[in-house]
C-alpha cells in the first residue's frame, strides 16, 4: 500500500468553529510517530513515551489469509515454533537471556498479520531487536520440536472448541466468505496440524516473511535513529520479494448471504443458544469505516446482571426494547461487533440466549441494526461516539498497545494516523452519516448467520433476509 494511504477525508468539514476541543488538544500532545523505510523496503517506526520500559515488535503483513487448504495453520505454526530455539540460541539459552533481562516476548497469529514482540527495559532495545532478528532469521525449525508442537497445537485447538464465542466467530467466517482464504480458521484443521512439515514452514517465511512486507515498530524511551540503526544491521537478511514473484493475486472475497446451523438435542435444559448475524462490512481504508466503528458503540453490547442501570431505563434504545418487549424471557448477553480486513469487512451481532427467547432476540437486534438506517438520534450518536473515543483511548494506554497501534496502521493504511485525526473523523460522524451508511449497507441486506446450541425456535433465514428492511408499525 503506498505511503500516505488511508481514509479519503470524511464528506464535510472536520471541525465546527465553536466545538471544544479539549480531547483534539490532549491527543495532539501525544509525540508524533518517526518512520524510516529502509532500502529493503522494511518500516521502522517509532513513538516516544516517558515509561521505563519499552515494546519493540515486528508486524508481517502475512496470516491464515495467505495459505492454502493444503497448508492452512502454518501462520500459527510458524509463531510456535519462534521461541524454540535459533542456530545461536538454544531454547534454553533464549529462555535464560529473557528471563535475566526481566523482558516477556509474545507472539500472535491473525487472518491478516503476524506479529512478535518484547517488552524489555529501556536500556534493552537493541538486545530485544537482537532476539526478535534471530527467531525470525535463524530459527532451527528442530524436527522434534515441531513434533511436539503438534501436540500443543492439538491442546489449544480443544480450548477454542470450548469457547463457543471463538467457534462462533469461525463460523462465521465460514459462511460469509466461503470459498475464501479469509473463511480459512487461524489454527487450520486437525489433519493439516499433524502433517505440516518443516519444509511447508520454510516456504512459507520464504515467500510472506519478505522486507516490505514487514514494519519494526517500538513505543517507549526510545530514540528513532537508535533504532533504525539495529534494525538495519540485524534485519539485513530479509530482502524484499521479487519483482518476477510479485504479489500473488488476492481478489475480494464475495460475501455469502447463507446460514451455517449447528443443532443440538440433547442439552441440558437452561442451556443457551449462541447465534451471530454478519452484515458485508468495508475495508479499513474505506471512508465509510469510521461511521461503522460509530454504528458499532451505537448498537452497543448488554449482559445479563452487568451494568448500573436497569435494562429497562437504559439509555441505549436496543437495549431497553430488549428488556421491555419480550416479557419473562430475554437476551443473556448481545454485542455488537465490526471487523475491516484490507478489501472487505464484516459487522453484525453475537447473542446468547434462552431457546424461547431467541426468535424475539434475534428480531429485536436486526430491527435494532435496520433502525440505524431510519430514525437514529444525535443523542444517541453522540454517546457512541463517546464510547468509542474511550475505547481508541484505551487501546493505547501502554507501549505494547502503541507499538500494536503503529504496526497495525502502517500496514493497513500505510501510514501512522495521528490520533488528533482520527478523532476529527469520529466528531465529524453525525446522525444523517449514520443514516446513509447503514441505508445503504445493512438495510435490506444480506446476512450470513451461524448459530450453534438448540435452535428449534430459530426462524429460517429467508425469514430473517426479510426482516433487515422491515419497519415496526
Amino acid at each position: 500500500m503506498p505511503d500516505g494511504g488511508g481514509p479519503p477525508p470524511p464528506r464535510r468539514p472536520l471541525w465546527v468553529p465553536g466545538r471544544p476541543l479539549s480531547t483534539l488538544q490532549a491527543a495532539q500532545q501525544q509525540c508524533a510517530t518517526e518512520i524510516t523505510t529502509l532500502p529493503s523496503g522494511m518500516r521502522v517506526a517509532s513513538q516516544r513515551t516517558t515509561d521505563e520500559t519499552l515494546t519493540v515488535g515486528v508486524w508481517i503483513d502475512a496470516g491464515s489469509r495467505f495459505e492454502t487448504q493444503e497448508n492452512n495453520g502454518t501462520a500459527h505454526f510458524l509463531e510456535h515454533m519462534a521461541f524454540k530455539g535459533t542456530r545461536r540460541r538454544n531454547r534454553i539459552q533464549l529462555e535464560k537471556e529473557i528471563e535475566n533481562m526481566g523482558g516477556h516476548l509474545n507472539a500472535y497469529t491473525s487472518r491478516e498479520q503476524t506479529v512478535y514482540y518484547a517488552k524489555v527495559f529501556k536500556h534493552d532495545l537493541k538486545q530485544g531487536v537482537d532476539i526478535l532478528a534471530d527467531i525470525l532469521s535463524n530459527s532451527t525449525l528442530d524436527q522434534a520440536h515441531l513434533e511436539f508442537e503438534r501436540g500443543v497445537i492439538l491442546r489449544e485447538m480443544e480450548e477454542v472448541e470450548k469457547t463457543v464465542e471463538e467457534v462462533i466467530f469461525d463460523r462465521l467466517h465460514l459462511t460469509a466468505f466461503h470459498g475464501s482464504p479469509l473463511s480459512y480458521t487461524i489454527l487450520g484443521p486437525v489433519e493439516n496440524i499433524q502433517s505440516i512439515t518443516k519444509q511447508q514452514l520454510r516456504d512459507y517465511v520464504q515467500s510472506h516473511y519478505t522486507a516490505d512486507r514487514m514494519v519494526i515498530a517500538a513505543a517507549g524511551p526510545v530514540d528513532h535513529k537508535e533504532l533504525v540503526q539495529e534494525a538495519s544491521e540485524k534485519f539485513q537478511f530479509f530482502k524484499p520479494r521479487s519483482a518476477a514473484a510479485g504479489r500473488e493475486p488476492e481478489p475480494a472475497p464475495a460475501f455469502c448471504g447463507a446460514e451455517l446451523l449447528y443443532r443440538t438435542t440433547d442439552e441440558e435444559p437452561d442451556a443457551l443458544a449462541h447465534f451471530a448475524v454478519g452484515y458485508e462490512g468495508v475495508p479499513w481504508t474505506h471512508p465509510d469505516s469510521i461511521t461503522f466503528m460509530v454504528m458499532q458503540s451505537i448498537i452497543g453490547s448488554y449482559k445479563r446482571g452487568e451494568g448500573l442501570v436497569p435494562p429497562k431505563l437504559s439509555g441505549n434504545r436496543l437495549t431497553n426494547n430488549l428488556a421491555n418487549n419480550l416479557g419473562s424471557v430475554s437476551a443473556e448477553s448481545f454485542a455488537a461487533f465490526n471487523t475491516c480486513y484490507k478489501d472487505t469487512g464484516i459487522f453484525g451481532f453475537y447473542g446468547q440466549c434462552e431457546e424461547a427467547a431467541l426468535p424475539g432476540c434475534v428480531d429485536e437486534l436486526l430491527f435494532g441494526v435496520a433502525s440505524l438506517a431510519r430514525s437514529v438520534t444525535e443523542e444517541e450518536v453522540e454517546r457512541g461516539k463517546r464510547q468509542l473515543k474511550t475505547t481508541l483511548f484505551g487501546s493505547l494506554d501502554s507501549t505494547t498497545g502503541i507499538a500494536e497501534d503503529i504496526g497495525r496502521q502502517l500496514l493497513v493504511y500505510g501510514r501512522r494516523m495521528p490520533t488528533s485525526e482520527l478523532l476529527l473523523r469520529v466528531d465529524a460522524v453525525d446522525a444523517a452519516e449514520v443514516m446513509r451508511v447503514a441505508k445503504e449497507r445493512v438495510w435490506d441486506a444480506d446476512i450470513a448467520l451461524t448459530a450453534l446450541g438448540p435452535l428449534a425456535t430459530l426462524p429460517r433465514l429467508e425469514e430473517l433476509r426479510r426482516r433487515t428492511g422491515a419497519r415496526r408499525l
